[in-house]
């Protein structure tokens, strides 16, 4: 017997329970994005229009990456209702870039992964959302027409949600606030889609931004070239006599542009060697840097320091940025903090990966919402912290869930839920007890799934359940629902299996 010839009985198109992870589940992006939600959610998402940061602690499978998928999409939904006072969207879920660059950054020891987070500081992650936030609405700006997420319907959920910028908003920018968005691209808009010079280029010609005297000290220059060299052949009765006074005059014509362009690699560098999660080239900076009056620029904040300060100060430019284009607040969804490469799963590195990241002045920062959804392994950690962490993270004011609990009522109702999306005819509503027999009732599905704890424990074995119904019987002696004997010996081996994998011995 055909495990689909069992869900096609039921009216049930494909198997609900195929897929395990939320990232690549088409049945929980398509049809249950907005069906269940945890009993947190509400705690969770708060209010895109007055944003608030949550600290959610969950095990695996437990539906953090869901969550995420799931804020995103009512926020899209949000920003759909409200085009003037829409919330920018910060994905800080992939952190293999970012992490494989800090690394090289690092000299001997210090690049043992067993050691290289713990010189992991706060500004990285700022630097890293920085970077993440300025180079996606570069990409707005300089690609208007392209179809965003805030356009679509609602039934084409998209990880990805890209916000529109049109050219009536930047026409609202200022003068200074162009200047700002043109030295927060310089610092933080990094792809490898087009040359940071190119592309530097072509947002200065979008804005409109002119910068007239930025190349005076080289038209100097160039001048005091030309003088010389007419100065040298016209008086030829002093040739002798000139020849000492040509590099005098040639450095005298040159100077201010060579103090200049020193002045400007010094600071080029130094930001250079400061952002350790991307790779800047320091003469590539000095040239954007060149395209600036000096007054323009003089006393702006410059990453260039081992400080958080610089990284706050261009943060509310950009925040200020936003509120102009049409984004009143920004949501930065932190998540998959367990996946990198240097972090491995270790309990760990996580922590000293996100303990900088608890900080109450970076977590509370006006019109941000974190949303911290992060392994369970580290809640041992941070039940062991003394009273300086606390002072400092303020977690009490965080939203803080230890534990993200599901119950067997709402797994029943996941699992319900699922079902009806898969159903051929919806009006038949299909559940998950039409499934098993008559003898088996809600109540004991609902206790047996309490067991499981999360969701991806409950569609493993419901997914390994269906399939040791249907081996059971042929195609020609079908059994259409699921004895309490399969049940049970299935739920034994399931968890037998499951504690292995809990005790590092499965694969799960």
């Amino acid at each position: 017997m055909k495990v689909q010839q069992f869900l096609e009985h039921h009216g049930i198109a494909e198997n609900p329970f195929g897929q395990e992870d939320a990232q690549v589940d088409h049945v929980f992006k398509q049809y249950c994005l907005e069906a269940t939600h945890h009993p947190a959610w509400d705690k969770i998402f708060g209010n895109p229009a007055n944003p608030s940061t949550s600290v959610v602690f969950g095990e695996k499978g437990s539906g953090k990456t869901a969550l995420r998928l799931q804020i995103v999409g009512e926020i899209q939904k949000y920003n759909r209702n409200h085009p003037e006072e829409r919330a920018f969207v910060v994905e800080y879920d992939d952190f293999n870039p970012f992490l494989d660059c800090f690394r090289e950054r690092l000299h001997g020891r210090q690049r043992k992964p067993e050691r290289a987070l713990s010189h992991w500081r706060l500004w990285d992650h700022m630097d890293a959302i920085l970077k993440l936030s300025v180079t996606r609405l570069v990409d707005a700006i300089l690609n208007e027409n392209a179809i965003s997420n805030d356009n679509r319907a609602e039934s084409e959920p998209s990880q990805d949600a890209r916000p529109t910028v049109t050219s009536e908003s930047l026409a609202r920018l200022t003068k200074i606030q162009k200047r700002d968005l043109l030295l927060l691209a310089a610092f933080y808009d990094h792809t490898f889609d087009q040359p940071a010079k190119q592309r530097w280029k072509a947002l200065k010609r979008k804005l409109k931004f002119h910068a007239w005297w930025s190349q005076w000290d080289l038209a100097a220059g160039a001048v005091s070239s030309v003088a010389t060299v007419a100065l040298r052949w016209n008086l030829s009765g002093f040739k002798e006599l000139f020849v000492w006074w040509i590099p005098v005059l040639l450095l005298a014509g040159w100077f201010p542009w060579l103090w200049r362009q020193g002045s400007l690699m010094w600071k080029a560098w130094r930001v250079s060697r400061q952002i350790r999660v991307f790779d800047h080239l320091p003469n590539s900076l000095r040239q954007l840097l060149s395209r600036f009056d000096r007054q323009q620029i003089a006393g702006q904040p410059i990453p260039g320091k081992d400080r958080s300060d610089d990284r706050y100060e261009l943060l509310l430019k950009l925040q200020n940025l936003l509120k102009t284009l049409g984004f009143r607040s920004m949501a930065v969804l932190v998540d998959r903090v367990d996946e990198p490469h240097l972090v491995n799963g270790s309990p760990e590195r996580m922590r000293d990966l996100l303990w900088p990241m608890f900080d109450n002045k970076f977590l509370k920062h006006p019109e941000i919402g974190f949303k911290l959804l992060l392994p369970a392994e580290v809640v041992y950690y941070l039940d062991r912290e003394k009273k300086e962490f606390y002072e400092r993270s303020r977690l009490d004011k965080q939203n803080l869930i230890t534990s993200l609990d599901w119950t067997g009522e709402t797994l029943y109702d996941v699992a319900s839920e699922r079902i009806r999306a898969c159903a051929t005819v919806s009006e038949l509503k299909p559940g998950i007890r039409d499934l098993f027999d008559e003898t088996i009732g809600q109540d004991q599905l609902v206790l047996l799934f309490a067991r499981l704890r999360v969701p991806r424990h409950l569609f493993k074995f419901l997914y390994r359940l269906l399939v040791d119904h249907c081996n059971k019987f042929t195609d020609d002696n079908p059994q259409w629902t699921i004895g309490n004997d399969t049940l049970q010996t299935t739920l034994a081996l399931f968890t037998r299996d499951l504690e292995a994998f809990d005790r590092g011995q499965g694969t799960g």
